[in-house]
């Protein structure tokens, strides 16, 4: 914000400096702390350190620069007051004048308020990363729920985002679910919910393979049968793969994500272990088969101490790992979308696969492999420190959460708003459900545990989505009761009250905290703003009055709150959150 100054203070310090011989000068400022006005400081040290004509010290030379400076700019539209102190110069902006800019640039730009425009090359963002024949449970929850808040976060601050989804569709656990399926539950159909059809059987499988006499020696037998290709296994397991992404796709359309390109395990299978010949050809990596695998000693050939250590690239009995199949997966995504970069959304305990993956194609001589980032993350618990595993009895599938979540949320809702119609009322206990469960896997830090918490989750009163959405709702609500006249320009000369300043400074930081998570990637921060955002417009909310004032401060704060609903809603959007119209 504030740009158009900012450019006449440049444009006045090029004059400034020009008619001063201070060629080169430095032209630095950092803002003010806010505190009922906005302002700048720009320091005078750099530019009278750098003045080789000087005949007095810094600090003085610098002071007398900085007086000789307030008058030239004291005249610029929009600034209040200019002062010299001590080396530096600090400008005032106006508060009406900045108040009306901000208000008015939010309301002209509406839901691109903050956001850059698209430009340059993609980005990819790798999540959720689920495997075929076994469920979507509240342990994939994080990984799916910050993945989508990093793409959508990105592209607000003007990257192009590719949205991949790695899918684990071969191995061990579909096996099973394929020898278990034929042994017991041949030419079955799957129902409408066919991630709980799917869940099942693999539940059966695992338990049948850990303690059934025989499975395992059946299961051993599939292997075979699918290292033969055997046409029957391979066309049931290309039948009960499209029935498992359906389930998912079900379930991706209930949280509200979509993906550019999916990626399967099976398409890298077989370019993997051509690559670890080529490796070895090339003596990057070491061959200990048959007795051991095939290896890259990455920390001897490097010549660090337990840094990157040894990467296991093929089992001893030829069949791939997931460094097998990920090193020309990485490949295959930069050849396809000549990629800016590539980021990783997979659990903080695959950190040093991730740093020798990318060393791997370091050494491989691919330059790109310095732009593969891993975003990592922390495990989700249950009340209690129960981990979820998809092999136990602790397991919840995410549609199973999302119901409880939104009868939760109906409890809530019909309590504070008991005169809405059954049907409003349902659609607005299922948006308060999916930002309640989204909102606490993106406010924590990412390399954080995770617990969820129903209490904390559905709280209108603290740090929520619940609260956000509300404070949403009641901008609306006003907006409403004025029959969403047509606001006219607004004027802040009058005395303005401290929560309506305090909510324009917050509006007014949207884009550069757009900026700064996207740089950091970490959605947790710009969940932390909306929170601020919503305390603000709620403190504004209760000590301000809208309707009724005279006509010229209604005007304003309708023009204010219907900038503070944009703004709500902007973030919301990005956070993957949507706000009702009531609650």
């Amino acid at each position: 914000m504030f740009d158009h100054e900012k450019d006449l203070i440049r444009q006045e310090f090029d004059r400034f400096t020009a008619e001063h011989n201070l060629e080169n000068a430095p032209l630095n400022w950092r803002d003010l702390p806010f505190s009922g006005e906005w302002g700048l400081a720009i320091p005078f040290f750099p530019i009278a350190a750098a003045d080789n004509k000087r005949v007095e010290p810094v600090a003085l030379h610098a002071q007398n620069l900085g007086r000789a400076f307030v008058a030239a700019v004291s005249n610029i539209p929009g600034i209040s007051r200019v002062e010299a102190i001590k080396g530096y110069v600090n400008l005032y902006f106006s508060t009406s004048h900045l108040a009306k800019q901000v208000v008015e640039t939010v309301r002209s730009q509406g839901s691109d308020f903050g956001r850059l425009p698209l430009s340059g090359k993609a980005t990819m963002v790798e999540y959720s990363n689920p495997n075929t024949h076994k469920p979507l449970h509240v342990g994939h929850l994080r990984n799916m729920i910050l993945g989508g808040a990093t793409c959508n976060l990105l592209e607000a601050s003007g990257k192009p985002v590719v949205r991949a989804n790695y899918i684990g569709d071969i191995g061990l656990h579909v096996i099973k679910w394929l020898c278990n399926y034929e042994t017991y539950h041949q030419g079955e159909q799957p129902p409408e919910d066919k991630m709980r059809w799917m869940s099942d059987i693999y539940t059966e499988a695992d338990r049948r393979f850990a303690s059934e006499p025989g499975f395992e020696e059946k299961v051993r037998a599939y292997f075979a049968r699918w290292d033969a290709h055997d046409p029957d296994l391979l066309a049931l397991w290309e039948q009960t793969r499209a029935w498992s992404m359906e389930g998912m796709m079900q379930v991706y359309d209930l949280m509200g994500y979509r993906f550019d390109r999916i990626y399967f395990e099976s398409e890298v299978e077989d370019s993997g272990k051509a690559m670890v010949a080529e490796l070895l050809k090339s003596g990057l990596a070491v061959d200990g088969r048959p007795e051991n695998p095939v290896i890259i000693n990455l920390d001897e050939i490097l010549g660090t101490k337990e840094e990157y250590r040894v990467v296991v690239i093929l089992r001893s009995d030829g069949s791939s790992l997931y460094a097998t199949k990920e090193i020309p997966l990485a490949i295959m995504k930069f050849e396809e979308f000549d990629l800016d970069e590539s980021i990783y959304v997979i659990d903080v305990r695959q950190s040093l696969h991730m740093k020798q993956i990318a060393k791997v194609l370091e050494l491989m001589g691919y330059p790109w492999a310095t732009r593969i980032h891993h975003l990592a993350y922390e495990i989700v618990n249950l009340p209690g420190n129960v981990t979820m595993s998809s092999r136990d009895g602790t397991v919840v599938l995410l549609d199973d959460l999302v119901r409880e979540a939104t009868e939760r949320a109906l409890a809530v809702v019909s309590e504070k708003n008991p005169d809405l119609d059954p049907q409003t009322m349902q659609e607005v206990a299922r948006t308060v459900a999916m930002g309640a469960i989204k909102y606490p896997m993106i406010s924590r830090e990412n390399t954080k545990v995770v617990t969820f918490d129903w209490k904390t989750a559905l709280d209108f009163e603290g740090q929520s989505a619940p609260y956000i959405q509300y404070a949403t709702v009641r901008a609306k609500s006003i907006l409403r009761k004025a029959n969403w006249i047509k606001i006219q320009s607004p004027e802040y000369d009058y005395p303005l009250s401290t929560p309506e300043v305090n909510l324009i400074e917050k509006i007014s930081k949207l884009p550069e905290e757009i900026q700064r998570a996207a740089k950091e990637m970490k959605p947790s921060l710009l969940a932390v703003y909306a929170y601020e955002l919503a305390r603000n417009f709620n403190d504004f909310y209760n000590q301000c009055h809208v309707l009724g004032e005279a006509e010229k401060v209604q005007n304003a704060r309708l023009a204010l709150v219907d900038a503070a609903r944009i703004a709500l809603e902007d973030v919301l959007v990005i956070l993957g959150i949507k706000a009702p119209q009531v609650m």
